[in-house]
């Protein structure tokens, strides 16, 4: 069976990842994604940001960002100054670290 191509109905980029946060450290990790928030916002090509707590699992959060393009993320917030302050101030919460995709709106 082959599957049909989807029609892209926007060249948005929407960033999906589910952050595995360890047992205990979420108020730690909410406080510091406040201040990391600023360091993603400032960046070129940067929509939007959203970050919501699971309600089944509350060590579980989903943030969603919305690029420009794919290369706004992979090529300018991450090889920015500002991703390595975010590294510092977020990539010690997760367990394990989490996978990050990329999605773009279909039909």
């Amino acid at each position: 069976m082959r599957l049909s191509t989807p029609r892209i109905l926007s060249s948005v980029i929407l960033e999906h990842a589910i952050l595995p946060v360890r047992t205990g450290a979420e108020t730690d990790f909410e406080s510091a994604f406040s201040q990391a928030r600023s360091l993603i916002s400032s960046q070129p090509g940067f929509r939007s940001l959203s970050l919501s707590r699971s309600t089944e699992s509350p060590s579980s959060y989903l943030l969603l960002v919305e690029w420009d393009t794919i290369e706004a993320h992979t090529e300018g917030f991450r090889a920015s100054a500002e991703y390595q302050e975010w590294k510092r101030l977020l990539h010690h919460f997760y367990e394990p670290f989490p996978t990050v995709e990329q999605f773009v709106a279909v039909s």
